[in-house]
């Protein structure tokens, strides 16, 4: 790592707080699952379908906003930006505490998605301005092992403040959590993005960027995964609940029962980090996905045959699901970024940005397809690592041309 002047932090809490900057995502999603059916009760005459919602257009707000925060931390600096999304994710987090209506509190999420943004996307910047190659992997991973905890503890906490005070305090605590990230990030990181190295806030500019993107095959194949990969998450998050209270009738449990599983993301992450520099990024992708293959092909067949013991080899199934999550995000995001150091705030923009859109536009139909079995959350899985492991093979190929 490369500490600029005047950085205070060390590597541990440089990645701690990296993580918290990922987490703002999974926390203001992952902390709402709980309060779905009451949510559906109280305003949303549609039912637990249709209070979900307040999950997709935070993910629609946040896809939108990572199209112009990393550029727009490419232009005036990467500080300036965290502070502008933080300000705008606590707004959002304030409007929908107090918004009347579903259709009202939809709008304060996007809005809070478009705050979101900011420290998502800068914060894969500030990690790209001080690392590069396998070592960028590697603090990804463990970035990424901290920030995957959340999802462990955000339902479970969730449920506890909406047990104590109902299912609107879960956003002042969003407030709370921006706040402390705020002081945190503001008193002990320093600019990572020189000026002699910011570029013009141009539209020319920012089209040349794609245009490098995009005209990379690898960048290019490895984004088309992170959409895959970003579907499947999507899709979990759409469909879990209802599998748990539907299709299991553990609804109760169901806080406990997700967090146990999110801690598989946490173990992979830390596997990856530590086998990541001897293995490869594009080795240990091909392998989880292979993997996962295998085993969501078995999970069919044991559905269509009706075997017994559904409900635990869905527990065995969705944990194989995210301790891939912790083999294949963090290695896919530093694949893409590792050729873009030049232009990284653009770069994590646009990979964000696309990888987000497409998924949250794919996933948002698979969720209809609930049938009250975990069949079409697990065929989607199956789909999805096919086709994945298929570009990444074309990945292969491609690298192996230019060497």
């Amino acid at each position: 790592m490369t500490k600029p002047e005047g950085q205070r932090l060390g590597k541990p809490e440089f990645i701690a707080l990296m993580a918290m900057m990922f987490a703002t995502i999974a926390f203001s999603i992952d902390a709402m699952l709980p309060a779905l059916p009451a949510i559906a009760n109280d305003i949303a005459p549609g039912g637990v379908a249709q209070a979900a919602l307040v999950m997709t257009f935070f993910v629609i707000g946040m896809g939108a906003g990572t199209f112009f925060t990393g550029p727009l931390s490419d232009a005036i600096g990467r500080k300036p930006v965290v502070y502008l999304g933080l300000a705008v994710y606590a707004l959002g987090a304030v409007l929908s505490w107090l918004a009347p209506t579903l259709e009202l509190m939809l709008a304060a999420r996007v809005l809070q998605g478009l705050g979101a943004a900011g420290p998502r996307v800068v914060s894969a910047a500030i990690i790209r301005d001080l690392y590069s190659g396998r070592a960028m992997a590697s603090i990804l991973s463990l970035t990424m092992m901290v920030f995957l905890l959340v999802p462990a503890i955000a339902p479970l906490l969730g449920k506890i403040i909406m047990d104590a005070a109902g299912w609107r305090a879960i956003f002042p605590s969003f407030l709370i959590f921006a706040l402390v990230l705020l002081v945190w990030f503001g008193a002990r990181v320093s600019e990572t993005l020189p000026r002699e190295h910011r570029r013009p806030l141009r539209w020319p500019l920012m089209v040349d960027a794609v245009r490098q993107m995009f005209g990379n095959r690898t960048v290019r194949l490895s984004i088309y995964v992170q959409t895959l990969m970003l579907t499947i998450l999507f899709s979990i998050l759409t469909m879990v609940q209802p599998i748990f209270e539907v299709s299991f009738d553990r609804a109760e449990t169901f806080p406990m029962w997700f967090g146990a599983i999110a801690l598989a993301s946490g173990v992979s992450s830390l596997l990856n980090a530590a086998i990541v520099g001897r293995f490869g990024m594009r080795r240990l992708v091909t392998w989880a996905l292979t993997a996962q293959v295998v085993i969501s092909t078995v999970f069919v067949m044991w559905m269509v045959t009706d075997m017994p013991g559904l409900f635990w080899f869905y527990i065995f199934w969705q944990w194989g699901v995210m301790f891939q999550g912790g083999l294949t995000v963090a290695n896919l995001n530093a694949i893409a970024m590792e050729p873009m150091g030049h232009i990284a705030g653009m770069a994590a923009s646009v990979i964000g940005a696309v990888s987000t859109v497409l998924a949250a536009a794919f996933a948002s139909p698979i969720g209809l397809l609930f049938d009250g079995t975990p069949m079409a959350l697990v065929a989607t899985v199956l789909i999805a690592c096919i086709i994945a492991s298929v570009l990444m093979q074309q990945m292969r190929r491609a690298e192996e041309a230019v060497a």
